[in-house]
């Protein structure tokens, strides 16, 4: 079974739902995975937006979620996860409005790519603190048995 990252709440590349956007309740989606690869110790996911601030003409990527040490034995994230309810062991880092925790998509202008990259690793990382993206990704080099991605979009109708 090949690893695979998925939402009850949209389809790769399909509709992120209000719910989870700044224009509604900003609350995390459900993601659910399968097919871990043998000697997955520990995952990690990262949520980000490479189209900021205008698909246009993008100009960074803009960080939404950073978790890492994640149980290999959870079946994935409930939807509006608290902090508390996240598995045991699970670390967040700082998301680009420098605070840990998910914040949802609120593209100023165009319709964005929301990019769910879950990362199996063949080790538990150490305490990296509240790392950024960058951060997290060097301490995951090395360490990375497989990378399973969904993808979501979302344009604001109303600003």
């Amino acid at each position: 079974m090949a690893f695979k990252l998925i939402s009850e709440a949209f389809g790769d590349n399909g509709p992120i739902p209000a719910a989870y956007t700044c224009d509604d309740r900003d609350v995390s989606p459900p993601l659910g995975w399968t097919g871990l690869p043998a000697g997955t110790r520990s995952l990690a996911l990262i949520v980000d937006d490479p189209d900021a601030p205008d698909p246009a003409a993008p100009q960074r990527t803009w960080v939404h979620w950073v978790l890492y040490n994640l149980s290999p034995a959870s079946p994935g994230l409930l939807a509006a996860i608290s902090d508390t309810e996240l598995p045991p062991g699970t670390r967040q880092g700082k998301n680009d409005w420098d605070r840990t925790g998910y914040g949802g998509p609120c593209p100023p202008i165009g319709r964005h790519r929301y990019f769910h990259k879950l990362y199996a690793l063949d080790a538990v990382l150490p305490d990296l603190g509240e790392p950024t993206k960058a951060v997290l990704e060097a301490a995951m080099k090395g360490h990375v048995l497989a990378e399973a991605q969904l993808v979501g979009t979302y344009e604001r109708r109303n600003k």
